[in-house]
């Protein structure tokens, strides 16, 4: 989603500004711009429409440069009005306040109505600009900038985070959130403001992270907080363990690809310090998650995209392995229906960024259903709304994912659901040592395994050039393998635009057999497993209609190549746990590849945002 960063500095604020924009592109974003306090206590401003190479080539044609060292930036996703430059952020109200904004403002239209009747005018479409004016309002009646803020904040109805300077205060930015991640950088030369840390990592490892309906004021060498109540708040510096050259592509050509490459690691570090002589850690999920697990009856996942499919992989483990019921529902549909939540449920939300605005609001949903249910987060984001509103969380450990289609997140959060099975199904004695020994024994063969899988690469990138043209295709798998489906579908209409679906693929006969035909491509998965005759069959029936086929098989699966099929074999001997996430790999790297083939932006696809922090 957007993006923020800011600071109050001893030096010229620009070139942070334009640095924390490009370390924020990942987010997703159609505008960006910037305003500067100059020594004069006046505003200069520049925005433009597309990359934030645009902004940084109209920065360099100005005769006048913009030098200051208090300034705001934003990259903006359009919600309210078309990508524009009048539309890009920061906005200014009356030459006095400039906001950046993060979120949407529901009630925009009333405050807008009320504002042009105090004689307010309106240069964009956006619901930001009713923002900046209603501080501007405010200031005529308060003595000083935060308490304007605090008194404007009250009459917004939505989300928000904000980033607010003052040529009447020149000294100090003013931010607060609402439903919107946003934190504070200490730095030695000054103190800054972002709504993600990579921004910052340039300046700083220490992070405030505000929580819910904080405002703080921020200046060179102070940072004062004020809490929901009113009153001043303490709020811990956690010091970034992200390294910088995280957020760098190194020698990929894309960080989709360089992340890709990274799960191996990433998923040693999701293990490490969770599994101890070949036994889950319970308490990995939190102190109190012993007792929680021993008494819990049933499981309820929300999550919303890859995260979604994570969760459906995991319903199979748990009902299968666990011997315990468990539920999987889109966050955007349960938290506006009435569900049953019954005592002894463990709610589970999976959200990379931890600021999912749709899964945050089912767990806010399920806590005033039932006050009772205990709450788990599995997260990437230790600082996140998620983890803080929920009583136990799990790290993925996954780093940084900076491309917005999720590899590294999405397989790191099926590691960790394997581990929770394992934690709750012991702890429940559904699950003996044998059992469990098994089980994290294959996790931790995962990693190598997963090199095994990257070396198909060249393979893959051959495969890919069947699909330049393509404008449908048809993804097939039986019971974990639909999920892995769904995620392989997904991946390839986020990156190449390509129109997939994901059938089980037991449906066919119920619908999707009508769609095939030659020029209707076709990809199977076919892990050795109880299911595997029956999707042979499948298999025929989709080939005697003459599409063209690619299946991807374990090894010791076997599936007969017919005409106009190639069966790739991808590893052998995998099991129920193992088989999911390793055929997760050859489909990554197949929509890559044909995102790469099209010609399209990989990392940063069209209207996607890596973080949806909007409904």
């Amino acid at each position: 989603m957007c993006g923020i960063v800011g600071g109050v500095t001893s030096k010229n604020i620009t070139p942070l500004l334009l640095e924390g924009l490009n370390r924020l592109e990942y987010r997703g974003y159609d505008s960006s711009g910037l305003i500067v306090l100059s020594n004069k206590n006046t505003f200069n401003r520049a925005r433009s429409v597309g990359k934030v190479a645009n902004l940084e080539k109209k920065l360099k044609s100005r005769s006048k440069k913009i030098n200051g060292n208090i300034g705001i930036a934003h990259t903006r996703w359009a919600t309210h009005g078309e990508p524009s430059s009048l539309n890009a952020h920061p906005h200014i109200s009356k030459n006095s306040v400039s906001v950046v904004h993060n979120g949407i403002i529901e009630n925009y239209i009333e405050l807008k109505n009320n504002q042009i009747k105090q004689g307010y005018k309106f240069e964009s479409e956006t619901d930001t600009e009713v923002i900046a004016h209603a501080i501007d309002f405010e200031m005529k009646s308060c003595e000083t900038l935060i308490a304007s803020v605090q008194k404007a904040v009250m009459s917004f109805e939505g989300s928000y985070g904000l980033g607010i300077i003052s040529s009447n205060f020149p000294d100090r930015i003013i931010a607060t959130r609402k439903g919107s991640p946003l934190l504070i950088g200490i730095g030695e030369n000054g103190n800054y403001i972002a709504s993600d840390q990579i921004a910052l990592l340039s300046e700083t490892k220490k992070f405030i992270f505000l929580e819910e309906g904080d405002i703080a004021e921020i200046e060179i060498n102070k940072v004062t907080i004020i809490d929901i109540d009113g009153n001043l708040a303490k709020r811990p510096i956690v010091i970034s363990k992200i390294k910088a050259d995280q957020s760098d592509k190194g020698n990929y050509s894309h960080f989709m690809q360089k992340e890709i490459f990274e799960q191996p690691q990433a998923i040693r570090d999701t293990l490490e310090s969770r599994i101890t002589n070949d036994s889950v850690i319970s308490s990995a999920f939190g102190y109190e998650a012993e007792g929680i697990f021993k008494s819990i009856k049933q499981l309820q996942i929300v999550a919303c995209g890859s995260s979604f499919n994570a969760g459906l992989v995991a319903k199979y483990w748990i009902e299968d392995i666990a011997k315990i019921q468990c539920s999987v529902e889109i966050a955007s549909e349960y938290r506006y229906r009435n569900p049953i939540l019954q005592n002894n449920t463990l709610f589970v939300t999976l959200s990379q960024s931890g600021e999912t605005a749709d899964t945050l609001e089912a767990l806010k949903v399920a806590k005033k259903i039932n006050s009772k249910v205990k709450s788990l987060c599995i997260s990437n984001s230790a600082e996140s709304s998620l983890t803080r509103l929920s009583d136990l969380t799990f790290l993925t450990h996954a780093g940084p994912e900076i491309g917005v289609a999720s590899t590294k997140a999405f397989t790191t959060q099926l590691v960790s659901l394997a581990l929770l099975l394992c934690s709750i199904g012991k702890l429940q004695k559904k699950i003996d040592i044998k059992q469990e020994k098994e089980i994290v024994i294959g996790l931790k063969k995962l990693p190598g395994l997963l090199n095994e899988t990257l070396l198909q690469e060249s393979l893959i990138k051959k495969l890919a050039s069947r699909f330049k043209d393509n404008t449908s295709t048809l993804f097939l798998g039986r019971g974990t393998m639909h999920a892995i489906a769904m995620e392989g579908a997904l991946k390839l209409k986020e990156i190449s635009y390509i129109h997939a679906e994901a059938y089980p693929a037991g449906e066919l006969k119920h619908g999707p057999i009508a769609l095939i035909d030659k020029n209707m491509p076709v990809i199977a998965i076919a892990p050795n497993d109880e299911l595997l005759e029956k999707l042979k069959s499948n298999l025929h029936e989709v080939k005697s209609r003459g599409s063209q086929m690619i299946v991807f098989e374990d090894e010791d699966s076997k599936v007969q190549p017919m005409e106009s099929m190639l069966v790739v074999p991808i590893i052998s001997n995998l099991g129920r746990i193992s088989a999911p996430i390793i055929f997760t790999i050859p489909l990554q790297l197949l929509s890559y590849h044909v995102a790469l083939i099209r010609g399209t932006d990989v990392d940063k696809p069209r209207n996607l945002a890596k973080s949806v922090t909007v409904e």
